[in-house]
């Protein structure tokens, strides 16, 4: 009888030691395939990513309010600008009246005249009145520095007791509405006097430095 021997070394088969196969098929198996990810990592991350977008909707959002907000403000304050201009240009024809009038006849109006001077001076404040209830107001620029984002130069006038550029007459009465500028005051600017304003602010020239150069 012949006896059958367990084949060892290089020359045995994975029938011959079928627990080793096991154990490096499971090891193949292992490094074969990738490790799985955390499930909690992946909600934290998609949380993270959820809370990143809420975020920024949040302050889109509120951008977008306070745009619609000021928006609604600046039609509400300009959307009577262009009816206010129209009716300026009837105030200065009435406020043209009342300076062709000369000062004897005032004085010496008999009672038609005197109605009537004083019709149309209430009609002048009536409509500046108005005017103001909507946002409309009267530049009062005489002793300021002239400011050619308020102003428009019209002439300069010699005087050393103020500084220069300092409006000292107006031509023409300027408005604003709101924070804009309906139209400039003509004015005219004080000459000779101390330069206060470019010791003040470096740079500060008069409004004709560029039409005298």
């Amino acid at each position: 009888m012949t006896d059958e021997t367990t084949k060892t070394g290089p020359d045995a088969t994975a029938t011959d030691n079928p627990a080793g196969f096991a154990q490096e098929a499971a090891e193949t198996a292992d490094v074969a395939q990738p490790a799985q990810p955390d499930p909690v990592e992946l909600l934290k991350a998609e949380n993270s990513d959820l809370r990143d977008r809420y975020l920024r909707l949040a302050a889109e959002m509120d951008n977008l309010r306070r745009r619609t907000e000021r928006d609604v403000k600046d039609a509400k304050s300009y959307s009577v600008a262009s009816f206010a201009r129209d009716m300026l240009a009837v105030a200065d024809n009435l406020r043209r009246t009342l300076e062709a009038i000369p000062a004897e006849a005032r004085t010496e109006a008999d009672a038609g005249l005197k109605t009537l001077i004083e019709g149309v001076e209430m009609t002048e404040r009536s409509m500046l009145s108005a005017l103001e209830r909507h946002g409309v107001r009267q530049i009062e620029p005489v002793g300021q520095k002239f400011d050619p984002n308020f102003h428009q130069a019209m002439f300069e006038v010699p005087n050393t007791e103020v500084p220069n550029n300092t409006v000292v007459q107006v031509v023409q009465a300027g408005f604003v509405i709101g924070e804009r500028v309906l139209r400039p005051a003509m004015v005219g600017v004080a000459k000779g006097g101390p330069k206060v304003a470019e010791i003040s602010e470096p740079g500060a020239n008069s409004p004709f430095d560029e039409k005298d150069a």
